[in-house]
């Protein structure tokens, strides 16, 4: 008995020392982005793929640690989404963000699906390929708009009404995904797809019809009570959405839309040590399952994919953000960023695992995102140099 605690101690011991190693070389990148002016996504990414099966230093680390601290990290990061939007600005924005959002699905939809076809796959995993390309990383960006300082600017409404607009598609594309890879009959599909749309309704009048009460109640606690209550509640709601076949991201979000008031701002200030602490976990994780082998195989249609899409998203986001009235370079800057895929789309690919083209789809996936994530990080930050400046009057 003595002999297991000793040798389970020694475990702990060592899964310590790998953790906190792996938080010091995260602070290092972190320090050294901020040196450079940069976000340290991409950073994080590499360092993924240092530290992962197949890397240059793997870990023996639980792997559903690593991934529970990660899904943690994408809520709080788009709970602090949900903390710099107001109830109306969500109501203008699902009214004047339909029309973007029906260019954004057919635009970056139809390259995915297309591409699998002529790579020869099946229908599903054509699909699937689809959803992965049409769908942006709420996480990613929520990141960005945060190091980059931009989530007051005046394009930012339009990228977030997109984001919204998509996560509450997934909503009934990924239960009709499942249900077509499972075979199961259009009923149980119709089904599953209408309980989904209920549960977003619901979650969508509780946020806005009784936001305040709640903002109320916890403003009355201590700085202390609120952090507990706003964690505890984020992923209560998230776990929610999750078992209702919606996207926990949803329910974060809409946790942080439903406060206002002064009760706003104490939260945000509160959240954002937790929030980039596991986000930066999930950064981390995210590349961590990736076999850098594997990306190597599939670095030509996933580069293809990524510049064809790129495109395609930067003229989704110049579009949503003309609409607002949004000037050229904060056109640019919504379009550059919206070219980041990550979290939705691993989900969409992971629902492939059995399908006959199922692993070339998570290769190809893996790759597509890795590379779509860095250069939206990349691009966003330099995206006042892609458009001209204004020529000046010359003086008569």
């Amino acid at each position: 008995m003595t002999f297991l605690l000793a040798a389970a101690d020694g475990d702990a011991a060592l899964a310590f020392i790998e953790l906190g190693a792996v938080a010091i070389a995260l602070a290092v990148l972190a320090r050294l982005a901020g040196r450079w002016g940069l976000t340290a996504i991409p950073l994080y990414l590499l360092a993924g793929l240092a530290v992962g099966e197949g890397g240059l230093a793997p870990l023996d680390v639980s792997a559903d640690f690593i991934s529970l601290a990660g899904d943690i990290g994408v809520l709080l990061l788009l709970l602090t989404l949900g903390l710099e939007y107001t109830s109306a600005e969500l109501r203008q924005g699902l009214r004047t963000g339909l029309a973007p959002g029906l260019v954004d699905a057919s635009a970056n939809f139809t390259p995915g699906f297309l591409a699998a076809v002529l790579l020869g796959w099946e229908v599903e995993a054509a699909l699937l390929l689809g959803g992965v390309c049409w769908v942006s990383s709420s996480g990613v960006i929520a990141k960005v708009l945060s190091d980059l300082d931009r989530l007051g600017n005046r394009e930012t409404p339009a990228i977030l009404n997109l984001l919204v607009i998509e996560d509450l598609a997934m909503a009934a594309f990924l239960p009709v995904m499942a249900a077509l890879l499972a075979g199961t009959g259009v009923g149980d599909a119709a089904l599953t797809v209408a309980i989904s749309l209920v549960a977003v309704a619901v979650i969508l009048t509780l946020a806005l019809r009784w936001g305040h009460g709640l903002s109320s109640l916890l403003a009355r606690g201590s700085d202390e009570a609120l952090l507990l209550s706003l964690f505890g509640l984020t992923l209560l709601v998230g776990g929610l959405a999750e078992q209702l076949q919606v996207s926990a991201a949803i329910g974060a979000f809409l946790v942080g839309l439903a406060l206002s008031g002064p009760v706003q701002a104490r939260a945000g200030a509160l959240i954002e040590p937790l929030r980039d602490l596991f986000a930066a976990t999930f950064f981390l994780f995210f590349s961590f399952q990736i076999n850098p082998g594997s990306l190597v195989d599939v670095a030509i249609p996933a580069l293809l994919l990524a510049g064809v899409t790129g495109g395609t998203k930067l003229a989704t986001g110049w579009f949503a953000a003309r609409r607002l009235g949004v000037a050229v370079h904060g056109r640019l800057r919504a379009g550059t960023v919206l070219i980041a895929r990550g979290e939705f789309s691993i989900v969409v690919a992971s629902l492939g695992v059995a399908a006959v083209d199922g692993e070339e789809l998570r290769a190809l996936a893996a790759g597509y995102v890795l590379l779509t994530a860095t250069a939206a990080t990349l691009l966003t930050k330099h995206s006042e140099r892609l458009a001209p400046a204004r020529r000046r009057p010359s003086r008569p």
